[in-house]
């Protein structure tokens, strides 16, 4: 057990779970330069106040047919790395990862495109880990830092 002056050491990439999603072992990169933390989904629909959509690419092996249905889920607007700035929904829900669960927002945007169908940014890494680039896949490991 970690205490407030403790960060466990995360890489550039590693695996996760997110329990509430029935989701197992999926690609997580780290990326600190961004802010949020967005999860890849496809068709995205909103009836009222419920949000449905396909999460992860029909290709990736992990995919499952059905939608996810939110009921809890506001919209954010994001500044991608382009510059572009795309109004997305958010949801909150739970990640696993270290051995650990933790809450997490996560916007839903289309990363078909993206090697990672989950990027991890600042608001959720911080006061939490320190970033090795060097590295990746350090879960296993549960390598923690006393910082002074």
């Amino acid at each position: 057990m970690k205490n407030q002056s403790q960060k466990i050491l995360i890489g550039r990439s590693d695996i996760a779970d997110f329990p509430k999603l029935n989701l197992s072992n999926i690609d997580v990169k780290v990326d600190t330069g961004a802010y949020t933390s967005s999860f890849h989904c496809q068709h995205i629909i909103r009836e009222k106040n419920i949000l449905k959509c396909q999460l992860l690419d029909s290709e990736h092996h992990k995919f499952k047919e059905n939608y996810f249905e939110f009921s809890e889920f506001t919209q954010k607007k994001v500044k991608s790395s382009n510059g572009i700035v795309e109004n997305r929904y958010l949801i909150k829900t739970e990640i696993c990862i270290f051995g650990n669960t933790y809450p997490i927002d996560l916007t839903l945007t289309e990363r078909s495109s993206m090697k990672f169908p989950v990027l991890l940014g600042r608001k959720f890494l911080s006061k939490k880990f320190i970033v090795n680039t060097a590295k990746k896949n350090l879960s296993h490991k549960n390598i923690i830092i006393n910082i002074d």
